[in-house]
């Protein structure tokens, strides 16, 4: 999977109305006949990165001898991407599936730019994930459908943590604060490289005290920041951070974190698998060092919360071959092409039960235990003007972390917070 992909999972899209047009629920000439679909194409489409072509020549093959139709896959950049697919679902002839970012999907499902699959729902996805298809579903109704996902795992130097003379991985929280301690005490290491603003893993850490960064009021939302599991998150997050030397107002990316950790003076940091591929670049002497493994939670049998990064596939509610897009569908989700996806991109499969086609994939099998209990930033279309810089998640966190509570962190960012949730979608 390429960076630029992964980099612009769970970007949120603010959006402008999309009119659904040119569709009248799948019943314009799009019925197969004796021929099945002979003669029309249906146009895919996907990302930069999504789909390895040994994927596509097969999913098209498939579709192909099954439907008698044609497919034509287009690929798509990220950059831009939200407003050219805003366009387009507004035109009489948009794409019939496209990909779309798991935490964008709401905002294009309240524009009413995308077709109901409840009927894909019950024919093949009654064992989807639930945490996976949670970003498909939008005001009770099934919208899109789970495609791949991934999360933030721990990459660490095994060196650095041999030298310290720690044996195993840790299996828990405090085992895991237990061996960066030692890392701290028996080495000239730094622990972790956490700096105080890698906010999706502090999202993270929500999701797994079952918080909600937003909670309604009336009919509107507001930030829920105040809340004392959002307090008890970043009270963990302040814990580990408190072993790093990384500036407290900067993100993963200031400087970029893989690189700080190439330089091999850092025991931890916490980061998506493709991170790794970065510190080699800066360093090729730290490839043999590097390990990976799943970020422990408050007990052994759960691992730590985690922010699914990830997309889904959804039909143009405008498209004119409503039918024949469902059944491409069928064929791409389909457990051998959905399995096949997972083990081409080492990506996480929307079934728990493909998650065998990650084996041998180290930072896969790392992440994909965290994923059933995984989740996102808020699913609402109000969501996307907050993550806009600065972000105020972000101005929280540093504030906790220079001594703020974490009460009055929230209150400093809450008029803020409340404004970007009232903006117009």
């Amino acid at each position: 999977m390429k960076r630029k992909l992964i980099t612009a999972i769970g970007v949120a899209a603010m959006l402008v109305s999309v009119a659904a047009c040119g569709g009248d629920d799948g019943d314009s000439g799009d019925k197969a006949g004796a021929d099945g679909y002979a003669g029309q194409t249906l146009t895919v489409w996907v990302m930069d990165g999504s789909s390895p072509d040994q994927w596509q020549k097969d999913v098209q093959a498939a579709f192909e001898k099954k439907t008698k139709a044609k497919v034509k896959f287009e690929i798509q950049q990220w950059n831009g991407i939200q407003q050219k697919l805003t366009t387009a679902l507004s035109e009489e002839n948009p794409p019939d599936v496209f990909e779309i970012g798991n935490t964008q999907t709401p905002a294009y499902a309240k524009t009413g730019g995308l077709a109901d699959l409840a009927d894909l729902k019950s024919s093949i996805g009654a064992d989807w994930t639930e945490s996976l298809n949670k970003s498909s579903i939008y005001d009770g109704k099934q919208y899109a459908a789970p495609w791949y996902f991934a999360n933030r795992v721990v990459i660490y130097n095994k060196k650095v943590w041999a030298d310290a003379g720690i044996k195993d991985t840790p299996k828990t929280r405090d085992e895991f604060y237990a061996d960066l301690k030692q890392i701290g005490e028996k080495t000239k290491a730094e622990p972790i490289y956490l700096p105080g603003q890698n906010w999706y893993h502090f999202v993270g850490l929500t999701i797994g005290e079952g918080a909600e960064l937003v909670k309604k009021d009336g009919d509107k939302y507001v930030s829920n920041l105040d809340d004392p599991k959002v307090a008890a998150a970043m009270e963990t997050y302040k814990k580990f951070q408190a072993l790093s030397k990384a500036p407290k107002d900067k993100d993963e990316a200031t400087p970029q974190q893989a690189e700080v950790f190439a330089k091999g003076n850092v025991g931890a940091f916490i980061g998506m698998g493709w991170e790794a591929g970065t510190a080699i670049a800066a360093n090729k002497k730290i490839e043999s060092d590097i390990g990976y493994f799943t970020i422990p939670g408050a007990t052994a049998d759960k691992p730590e919360g985690v922010f699914l990064g990830g997309s889904n596939l959804a039909v143009a509610a405008g498209s004119k071959k409503q039918a024949l897009a469902n059944e491409f569908l069928k064929i791409a989700l389909s457990d051998k092409y959905e399995g096949e996806l997972a083990k081409l991109n080492g990506v996480i499969p929307n079934k728990e039960s493909l998650q065998s086609n990650l084996a041998g994939n180290a930072v896969a099998e790392a992440a994909a235990p965290a994923a059933a209990g995984g989740g996102t930033t808020p699913l609402i279309p109000e969501w996307a003007a907050v993550e806009n810089a600065p972000n105020p998640v972000k101005t929280y966190m540093t504030a906790v972390l220079n001594g703020k509570t974490p009460a009055e962190a929230a209150k400093q960012v809450e008029s803020e917070f409340n404004k970007r949730l009232a903006q117009q979608q």
